[in-house]
Order: structure tokens, then sequence, then C-alpha cells
């Protein structure tokens, strides 16, 4: 995971916020993460100027959220297996609505959208396959979670900036989010043999 060096940082940096919500249920964040994503899909379905204005702060509102409720749970000591099956469950979701919103809408395309999701969805599920054989969980691999909302963050920027109506004119001819569905479909795959690779050969060592 490219963010990976960067997970001790980021959690020095949430340490405060994330005491300020002590009180939260980590769970109650987990859900608001997956509304967040819910409404940053459909944000970006619509397709307009300002519709893509808000789905970019629900995209960043969705990382924040989402690196929120494990961090709270453990530092109130609210961890548990149910809690960790839900945040999983609900992130497969807003995956899920988040890049089909991006494939359906007008700065999209609904054919790379579908190899995006596949990307996407192998990725995780080689993640917690290496974890149902009793490895861990696996977050290896080019391209993880944290990795996409960065890329879905900053290509969303680029297409509001650079080509709000996404007309995609110019050398070009597909749209910044586009393009960032393009990697999704291509790194996730490789993600996801990475992840495998790396599964079979520890379970070779064990």
């Amino acid at each position: 995971m490219v963010l990976e060096s960067r997970r001790a940082f980021a959690d020095r940096a949430l340490l405060p916020l994330a005491e300020r919500l002590r009180t939260v249920s980590p769970n109650a964040l987990s859900w608001a993460a997956f509304l967040v994503a819910a409404g940053a899909g459909f944000a970006f379905f619509l397709a307009t100027p300002v519709f893509l204005l808000v789905a970019i702060l629900l995209v960043f509102l969705n990382a924040l959220l989402d690196a929120l409720d494990g961090k709270v749970a453990k530092i109130t000591g609210k961890t548990s297996a149910r809690g960790d099956f839900l945040d999983h469950v609900l992130d497969r979701y807003a995956d899920v609505l988040m890049v089909g919103g991006i494939a359906l809408g007008a700065y999209g395309n609904v054919l790379v959208g579908l190899f995006a999701l596949l990307g996407v969805l192998l990725a995780s599920y080689m993640g917690t396959q290496a974890q149902a054989v009793g490895l861990g969980r696996a977050y290896g691999g080019l391209m993880g979670r944290a990795d996409r909302l960065v890329l879905i963050f900053f290509a969303a920027w680029i297409q509001l900036l650079a080509d709000p109506s996404g007309l995609a004119r110019g050398p070009i001819p597909y749209t910044p989010l586009t393009l960032a569905l393009v990697l999704f479909a291509v790194l996730g795959q490789f993600t996801a043999i990475q992840r495998a690779v790396s599964a079979w050969r520890r379970m070779g060592a064990a």
C-alpha cells in the first residue's frame, strides 16, 4: 500500500480528534462514513460542477470518518470482531457506490467502471481471504483503500478545474475521473495478485 508508510503519522494527527469523539460509538462512525460515501456516489452520478464539488467534500469526509472509527475503537477499548466486520462490509458498499456513481455519471464510463469495481472488490477479497485462512488481514499491495480515496479526491479536483462539464476534449478522450477508474481496474488486479501470492507463500512456509 503506497500510503501504508504514512500510517503512523496519520494516527498521530488523528489522535486529538479521536479523543474528542470518545463518547461516540465506533459503529456510528462507520455508518456515518458509509452514508457520506453514498452521498458522494450520488453526487458523482449527477455529474454537474456543483455536485462534483459536493462529491469532493464528501470523499474527504468519508476518508476522515473511515480512519476515525478504528482509532476511536482502539483508544476506548471498544474493538471487537463485530465492529471490524461491520466496518469492512460498509467499506465495500461504500466503494461500490462511489466507483459506481462515477462510472454511471457523465464523468465516467460504464465499461471501465465495471473493470474498476472488479479490481477494487478482488483486491479486498484477497485481503479478507488471507484472514479467513488464519494469516491475518492482508493490507499490502500497490493500491489499498486509502490510496483509492486519495486518487478519487485529486482526480475529482482535476476534473472540476480542467473539465467541469465532463466533455473530455483534447488529446486524451477520457475525463480525469475515467482515467482514475482505469487505474483502479489495473492496479486493483495487480494488488489482488500481490496479496494472493503473498498469502500462498506464507501458507507454504507455515
